[in-house]
């Protein structure tokens, strides 16, 4: 999620340099979190422009590690991964374009069927359980052909302790519907919510019509009203709870061992013209559904994918977009 926190808090650039010290003190950072070298994609197209910054992706995983103690961050008492402790519950690949005038989010359905490596045919949440973030970041490179730069993590309690510290994030609901596994009734129409019905918001699956691919428009409408709630007038002109919210998404977020505070420093003022709206939501192409070994899965569209990865590839995200205009999730209002 650390990604989000430099896409928002460019509109806090002075608090964030004031206290870049602090919030670099506070980040968690995964040792050897990338996979041995040898065989990973290059790195992101040179850009044209000899000003500008290369094109850049980041793999943000959310964690269904249900500890009492936080397993990400810098509080943590449990550990990052332990084998198969975890799996990974969110699993979305983040594209920076070189001219940073857009952010690309693109999700992976948690039960895809995939390769892992040393492990045959297996659901991609999979990997995280069975080698950790080295080996789902060689799943993600493996099945795109796209080099993954950095990796941030965040697990349910860090989730939302970031919700609460903003004094909650605004979802809006299309229509009346109940979540049977949680018994809880989600009104047509406008929530803020807090910690936990952010967590049952974005979990839920059970009694909507897409069940999964409904549940990643749910996270991803989070995450945009997650950058809205920021840049909102009564968070930007409130320091107190600006500061609040940098320094739990600094201490609860674990990152790759190559982050650092220049880097997002430099990132802040790249992205500082983009706005929630200029994010772009997209779900990885899928073929259906079906079973493997009495679990459910998905199966995703290898061939109508190859264009997707392409781009990433080179940096021509929007042109593929412009191609394929009902490739884009639209999260304004969501099921």
């Amino acid at each position: 999620m650390l990604v989000v926190v430099a896409l928002i808090v460019v509109g806090a650039t002075a608090l964030f340099f004031e206290r870049q010290q602090t919030y670099d003190e506070s980040i968690e950072r995964i040792p050897d979190a990338f996979p041995a070298e040898a065989g990973r994609p290059a790195p992101a197209v040179v850009p044209p422009a000899p000003a500008a910054a290369p094109a850049e992706n980041w793999l943000l995983v959310g964690s269904d590690r249900r500890a009492d103690q936080g397993t990400t961050g810098a509080d943590a008492d449990e550990q990052v991964w332990r084998f198969g402790a975890q799996r990974a519950d969110t699993i979305m690949l983040v594209h920076l374009p070189s001219d940073r005038s857009r952010a690309y989010l693109v999700s992976f359905p948690r039960d895809s069927w995939v390769p892992i490596r040393g492990h045959g045919n297996a659901k991609i949440n999979a990997a995280l359980s069975y080698g950790g973030p080295p080996l789902l970041i060689a799943t993600i490179e493996d099945l795109t052909g796209v080099r993954i730069d950095h990796f941030a993590m965040l697990d349910f309690q860090g989730f939302e302790s970031m919700t609460d510290a903003l004094g909650g994030v605004d979802v809006r609901v299309a229509q009346t519907v109940t979540d049977t596994a949680r018994d809880v009734v989600w009104q047509a129409g406008t929530h803020r919510l807090d910690g936990e019905q952010a967590l049952d918001f974005v979990r839920q699956r059970y009694n909507l019509p897409g069940g999964d691919f409904d549940r990643i428009k749910r996270q991803q409408a989070f995450l945009k009203g997650l950058a809205g709630r920021v840049t909102d007038r009564d968070v930007l002109t409130n320091p107190l709870r600006l500061n609040a919210f940098l320094e739990t998404a600094t201490r609860t977020v674990s990152v790759d061992s190559t982050v650092t505070m220049s880097d997002l420093r430099s990132l802040a003022v790249q992205l500082r013209s983009v706005r929630p709206d200029d994010v772009v939501f997209m779900t990885i192409p899928v073929a259906g559904t079906g079973t493997e070994g009495g679990q459910s899965v998905v199966y995703l569209d290898h061939a109508q994918s190859r264009a997707l990865h392409r781009a990433l590839r080179k940096d021509t995200a929007d042109a593929y977009v412009a191609r394929v205009g009902d490739a884009v999730n639209q999260v304004d209002e969501v099921r």
